[in-house]
């Protein structure tokens, strides 16, 4: 009885030290993060971004993750070998060491003009879109995904004079999370946490006849439900909700990572948004849609895309069967 009596008391003892073990966890993460990013600065780009990949390509396979990759890509492409599907999961652990050691060059990497007779780094197609949405004084929503290096797209808005508040979902460790805040922020612009009330702060930007840019292949407990790649998942309604509130037109926009540390950045005229008989833009459809184009996206590219993200819910709670139709009253 006297040791039930105690507990209480070591309870919040208990939760001081695992907060204080986590954040030294977090600290030694962090320090050991930017070790690697300072030995690669002393390397040329071009060796430093292929180090990163082969190191990767070995590292990534022993992972916890790489059991999340492979089991999501023999669900996608049942029809393909082991060896097959594993060459998607390495190309993809070499992508990822890419775009984590590009944050170091990300100001020098938006280079569109060709020199000495080799092509560009960065090839812009539908700069004329660009152009054309910066005279535009309505609100645009631009959408994309976790493929090629997704972190040009805003820096090339910004090269054309196009601002875009993109909306990104922190690390959770605090270290590296102030470290790529500040590293995209100088290259992008205006930054929006992926947080409670970033809805308000993406709303209050739309108000303003501003842009807004946002990642729609994410994993979304209380979304709508739809599919992606065949299997049913649940999918943010936030970009369908802000069309429909603001009646403003949704550009696909997407990074394809090219040979010899090259891009190609793709943007697309407005998607023709579904609706329903009232004439309102229809949320499950419109998300439904998003996941389409992505995943055409995937299919194009597969080693650009992360696969070890829980797109699908795998926790033994399946996300619930597709709607026919949306409700047409209001949603939060």
């Amino acid at each position: 009885m006297a040791a039930r009596g105690r507990a209480p008391f070591l309870r919040p003892l208990a939760a001081r030290t695992l907060r204080a073990a986590k954040t030294v966890e977090h600290w030694l993460v962090g320090q050991l993060a930017f070790a690697i990013l300072w030995f690669l600065r002393l390397l040329p780009p071009a060796r430093a971004l292929g180090f990163a990949d082969r190191a990767a390509r070995r590292i990534g396979p022993w992972v916890g993750r790489h059991r999340v990759a492979m089991d999501n890509l023999r669900r996608a492409y049942p029809e393909k070998t082991e060896d097959e599907l594993q060459a998607i999961a390495s190309d993809m652990w070499g992508n990822m060491a890419r775009l984590a050691g590009e944050y170091l060059y990300l100001d020098r990497l938006f280079d569109i003009h060709p020199r000495d007779g080799e092509p560009a780094r960065v090839e812009i197609v539908g700069e004329e879109i660009f152009l054309r949405l910066r005279e535009d004084k309505r609100p645009h929503i631009f959408f994309t995904a976790h493929t090629g290096n997704f972190e040009l797209l805003p820096v090339a808005a910004a090269a054309y004079g196009l601002q875009v508040t993109a909306l990104f979902r922190a690390p959770n460790n605090p270290y590296i999370a102030k470290y790529i805040f500040s590293t995209r922020a100088e290259a992008m612009g205006e930054l929006i946490a992926s947080r409670a009330g970033a809805a308000f702060g993406l709303a209050r930007v739309l108000e303003r006849g501003g842009n807004i840019g946002v990642l729609v292949d994410q994993k979304f407990r209380r979304g709508v439900p739809t599919t992606f790649f065949g299997r049913p998942c649940n999918t943010s309604p936030l970009v369908a909700k802000l069309a429909r509130q603001y009646d403003c037109d949704v550009h696909p926009a997407r990074s394809i990572r090219l040979p010899g540390n090259r891009f190609r950045l793709e943007v697309y005229d407005r998607l023709e948004l579904p609706r329903t008989p009232t004439g309102a833009v229809d949320v499950a459809a419109t998300s439904q849609l998003l996941n389409d184009v992505v995943e055409g996206w995937v299919r194009e590219h597969p080693g650009q895309w992360m696969w070890f993200h829980k797109r699908w819910q795998l926790d033994g709670k399946p996300a619930r069967k597709p709607a026919a139709e949306s409700p047409a009253g209001p949603q939060s």
